[in-house]
């Protein structure tokens, strides 16, 4: 499966988190690094919903970008 995963940068660190998978998110340091943990994040995630016996989402999101006026 192929999930969508959101990645922010703020002040200090990276974030990332998987819209269909709720809960399922990381932080690095860097960016490579965040990407490798949410990868990390989303397969344990994945067993936990088997072992616990819930459906597993099927990846629905969708992302693009949009252009806008400079503010």
């Amino acid at each position: 499966m192929r999930y969508m995963v959101v990645i922010e940068r703020g002040e200090k660190s990276w974030g990332a988190h998987v819209p269909d998978l709720p809960g399922c998110v990381a932080v690095g340091e860097t960016r490579n690094e965040v990407l490798r943990l949410i990868r990390e994040a989303i397969d344990f995630h994945i067993e936990g919903l088997r072992h616990d016996g819930q459906p597993v989402p099927l990846p629905a999101s969708e992302s693009d970008f949009i252009e806008v006026g400079a503010a």
